[in-house]
């Protein structure tokens, strides 16, 4: 079996060098799946784990976010990265107390953003941003957890290009491991973020460019946010509509084998 120790161990060295793809799963079956496919580590997708809990993304309260993310991180074997919203607090004490639970559930590595929520002021203020993401470094400390600072202006409505630079860069000096903007998207926009950061390695949310185009700009990792949950509900619907609409089902053509999902599982 391997230990929390050994996955915490892992994710740092796959930071090193090269590119990695790190799939977000949203329940434990998924994520049994996605190792099995030969992934070498995993992201937790809050939105994912909402739409299963049917829930609207950033709704789900702490205490269900950490049960889930110790079921994920007990399914698999390779390393999980919380996605870890806001740190379910405002202030700095706040957030270092979440991490101090996050750290519990056995991840081998954790995010935290600099939305708020609000509409009226969708960013904490950059002083505030930086002192959340200090305090959950200190918390931290040497349990071997690796901290991704993000900086979501582009994904909340305040698409600055100098202002999520500036955040993504105080938030290394802060002790962030590894940065991350989700939003970006050009070529342009991904290669200028990660020369600013340097050599602190650079997430990249999957933009439509491939995976050996984001590594030739320097891209360390690539996470798909919702999209694999997203895919999984559209065929789903489709499906289910089928039948609403038409009584037929047709749908079903392109549904996994039963025997292909029980030889997967029996293997765990």
């Amino acid at each position: 079996m391997v230990t929390t120790a050994e996955k915490r161990a892992t994710f740092r060295a796959l930071h090193a060098d090269g590119c990695f793809v790190i799939p977000n799963p949203w329940d434990a079956g998924s994520a049994f799946a996605l190792q099995n496919l030969g992934f070498k580590a995993l992201a937790s997708t809050s939105s994912g784990m909402a739409w299963s809990m049917a829930m609207a993304d950033n709704r789900v309260g702490r205490a269900a976010v950490l049960a889930h993310l110790t079921d994920l991180a007990a399914a698999v074997d390779i390393p999980l990265n919380a996605d870890f919203e806001g740190g379910f607090a405002d202030d700095p004490d706040g957030v270092a107390a979440s991490v101090a639970l996050c750290i519990e559930t056995g991840v081998a590595g954790l995010s935290i953003e600099d939305s708020t929520g609000d509409a009226k002021a969708p960013l904490y203020d950059f002083t505030l941003a930086v002192e959340r993401i200090a305090a959950a470094r200190a918390t931290i400390g040497e349990s071997g957890v690796l901290l991704t600072g993000r900086a979501e202006g582009f994904i909340a409505g305040r698409p600055d290009m100098d202002d999520v630079v500036r955040r993504l860069v105080a938030y290394g000096e802060a002790g962030a491991d590894c940065l991350y903007a989700p939003g970006i998207r050009t070529e342009i926009e991904i290669a200028t973020v990660v020369r600013a950061v340097a050599p602190k390695p650079v997430n990249v949310l999957a933009p439509g460019l491939s995976v050996a185009t984001l590594a030739d700009l320097g891209v360390r990792r690539i996470s798909v946010g919702g999209a694999l949950a997203r895919t999984a509900w559209g065929e789903f619907l489709r499906a289910a509509r089928e039948i609403a609409d038409t009584g037929e089902f047709t749908a079903f053509s392109k549904a996994a084998k039963g025997s292909e999902l029980n030889a997967l599982f029996a293997a765990r």
